[in-house]
């Protein structure tokens, strides 16, 4: 079957569309979060530039506390549901912003709190919706599936950003946080109208939840390719973070830029995840999958060394070219490194599988972020952002030392599931 053939079929697909809606809504609210919630503190609450790496540590934190067990309920569970009840509580929480704000009453602790919450309930939306795509598509269609939710993704954090920034100087600080309660209830409304039922997880044979964590584990620890990605993800995460958690600071006190103008610069850069989500199927069926995984997250992210060369005027240009290089790489790769997974992951340890690269990709984030606050308090903000951007085309030699250099594409088939620990066989007295 043709491959416009497949995308036509796809766009006719309810289920994915109300899925793919949804996903995007989620999206958009939590780019306007990204955007306004360092800004909230920043202007409203005068806050240290270490604070501002606090608040987006924090907001990350949550993988690490409960990531691994969130991955076997997500097992265990159906994912629609779960998807369901973090859009109801992301869309509470982030409305106590706005309501403390208009009684005087907002803190840096009460964002701190707000980002915490809201990040515990990214944690279950994002390995159910990971383990829910398969289950919704065949496996033709989710390169495809795979390619239009991070392509809408980025479209979302395109308007999320530059809107937040927008919103935050023209309705006041707080009062651009009110437009994510309307994003999510729109993905609560989109996923409730799924017509697609998961079948009840089977009950039988379930062992202790530390047993499946280990399992999903084990098999992260003992594959090479799962391996790879996971040390790399990690990696790469603690240096975009790292310079991500100061970027409001070093645009805003050190280059000169005004709020307004933030959000638009950031999501002008943000416009290479939807250059990256439209041709990493492209260049991956060309140059193999392999190959096109280094070209994306080693060759673009090359770039990102212009990101501290950017000045006033035109050397605005510099922030928008290194960042939209780096963006571009990054979903390209995910692209790529989701569909692989889902793929070759044994389709029972899926959630466990998300879980457990999740935590160690994203458990990395609070690192990154808080790094990036001390060395700019230590050091200064311009030259901890020449550190922590040399650190992302440098993590990527982790996939150069890898089997990846060797190949054209990643392999295919199932990855061996691993071995069990037996559970003991009581002797009868």
């Amino acid at each position: 079957m043709s491959e416009a053939l497949l995308k036509g079929l796809l766009r006719r697909h309810r289920d994915f569309r109300l899925l793919w809606s949804g996903e995007t809504a989620n999206g958009f609210g939590t780019a306007v979060t990204r955007m306004a919630m360092p800004l909230i503190a920043v202007t409203a609450l005068n806050a240290s530039t270490f604070q501002v790496s606090l608040l987006a540590a924090v907001g990350w934190l949550p993988w690490l506390l409960i990531g691994l067990p969130v991955g076997v309920w997500v097992d265990r569970l159906r994912s629609r549901p779960i998807m369901q009840t973090a859009s109801a509580v992301s869309l509470v929480l982030f409305a106590t912003v706005p309501v403390a704000a208009w009684l005087g009453l907002l803190t840096m602790a009460q964002l701190v709190l707000v980002a915490l919450g809201t990040g515990a309930a990214s944690v279950f939306f994002q390995t159910a919706c990971t383990a829910y795509l398969p289950a919704l598509l065949g496996p033709a269609d989710r390169a495809e599936g795979n390619a239009k939710l991070h392509g809408s993704a980025s479209a979302a954090q395109i308007v999320g950003l530059g809107g937040g920034g927008l919103l935050t100087q023209l309705a006041g600080p707080a009062n651009g946080l009110f437009a994510n309660t309307v994003t999510f209830l729109v993905s609560l409304c989109c996923t409730g109208r799924i017509e697609h039922r998961e079948p009840a997880p089977a009950r039988g044979g379930r062992r202790a939840i530390g047993r499946e964590i280990a399992e999903g584990l084990r098999l992260v620890a003992g594959d090479v390719w799962f391996r790879t990605l996971t040390v790399f993800g990690a990696v790469s995460n603690l240096a975009l973070t790292g310079y991500q958690s100061i970027l409001v600071v070093f645009l805003v006190r050190e280059v000169g830029v005004t709020p307004g103008l933030v959000g638009v610069l950031v999501a002008l850069a943000s416009t290479g995840g939807i250059v990256g989500a439209a041709v990493a199927r492209r260049v991956a069926a060309r140059t193999g999958t392999a190959r096109a995984m280094l070209l994306f997250e080693l060759g673009l992210p090359l770039l990102a060394l212009l990101i501290p060369l950017t000045s006033g005027g035109a050397g605005l240009l510099l922030y928008v070219v290194g960042s939209f290089g780096v963006t571009a790489g990054v979903v390209a790769g995910n692209v790529i490194k989701s569909t692989f997974q889902q793929r070759y992951c044994p389709p029972e340890l899926l959630g466990r599988l998300s879980a457990s690269c999740a935590v160690l990709n994203y458990g990395s984030i609070p690192v990154g972020a808080l790094t990036g606050g001390l060395l700019a308090t230590a050091l200064g903000i311009r030259t901890a952002m020449w550190i922590t951007t040399a650190g992302v085309p440098l993590a990527a030699l982790i996939l150069w030392g890898s089997p990846l250099r060797r190949l054209r594409d990643l392999p295919e088939g199932t990855a061996a599931r691993p071995t069990t620990v037996r559970e003991p066989v009581p002797v009868a007295g």
